[in-house]
Order: structure tokens, then sequence, then C-alpha cells
């Protein structure tokens, strides 16, 4: 048997560089974050506003957040565990309960910003795909999906919450595909 040439010796690890430490728990896709929250440069300071939406054992969690460098901003935040306060007792992990935090969220953040008489979102829900639109000059408050790490197939709930968001007068840039196979299952 030969030699063997050690490959890790002392130089590698002298160079060796670690990754972040929400990379390395498996947290955090940071190529995917620096899309989503990168600014256009001719848009000076402006917030680029994420509708983050995550799923626990036992929660939903939809929030709206923007990016500085100390760290994100969370505007607001919407939980399933509040549904029961408005009528919704049980299943708060499935799609109708992903559905209702979204609505909820929309509706939160658009009174937060004094916008919930001029973008009153969808009236009756009824699964049809919806857009808002500019109203009196004024265009709505929008915000991209920021699905974290978890796939997005068609039907999921991300999606639903997506939908509650939107149904709740908020734009999220989306396409038509998606909102079909998302209306087949309501």
């Amino acid at each position: 048997m030969g030699a063997v040439k050690v490959i890790k010796n002392k130089a590698y690890f002298k160079r060796f560089q670690v990754k972040l430490k929400r990379r390395r728990q498996g947290k955090t896709d940071y190529y995917a974050r620096t899309r989503l929250t990168r600014q256009d440069k001719n848009k000076y300071n402006t917030p680029k506003y994420r509708l983050i939406a995550r799923f626990t054992n036992k929660d939903i969690v939809a929030q709206i957040a923007y990016s500085k460098i100390e760290g994100d901003v969370i505007v607001t935040a919407a939980y399933s565990h509040e549904l029961p306060d408005f009528g919704i007792k049980v299943g708060l992990t499935n799609y109708a309960a992903a559905y209702a935090t979204g609505l909820l969220l929309a509706r939160r953040h658009l009174k937060n910003l004094k916008l919930d008489e001029t973008f009153k979102g969808q009236d009756d829900v009824n699964g049809e795909y919806f857009v808002v639109e500019e109203e009196n000059g004024r265009r709505p408050f929008e915000a991209v999906l920021d699905v974290g790490l978890s796939r997005t197939t068609t039907g999921c709930k991300i999606f639903g919450v997506m939908k509650g968001v939107v149904d709740g007068g908020i734009d999220i840039p989306h396409r038509d595909l998606v909102q079909k196979e998302v209306d087949k299952m309501v």
C-alpha cells in the first residue's frame, strides 16, 4: 500500500472560512435573500417590502418586513393563533387558516397605513382571480412573497397566505397559473 497524501493539512485549516451561521444551520438561503431585499439604485432609501410566510407545527406566521443593515424590520404581523378571537376555533394550520391569516395581515397592515378605506380588497370571496388596482391615482401597497426554504408546489399553504393578502387589498406580484390551481382547492 502506497503513501497517501494528506489533503487537509495545517495550511488548509488556516485558510478555511466557515459559512455564515444561519447557512450552516440550514435556515437561510442568502442568495435568494439578496435578490429579495436588494432595492433598485434609483429608488434611494425606499424600503422593499416582503410578505413573509412561515409555518410551524402549531402555527402560521405571516409578516410584512423590510431590510436594513442592522437587521430586518417587521412592520406588521399576524398569527393563526389569533384566529379564535375571530371565530375560527379549530384547524389553525390548514389551508383555510393560512388564507384567513393572510387576510388578517392585509387588513391590519392597511389599517396601520390608513389605506383600509381606499383599498378594500375583494368584498365577496368567491375564488376568482383578483388583482388590486389603482384608485384615484394612488397605487396599492406592494410586497413580494418570501417563502424562505419551503417548497413552492402547486396548491401549497404558502399560496393560501398570498391569496388572503391579495384579497385583503395588498398587491403581491404573482401569476394566474398559481391562482387557478389554488382556486380549484377552495
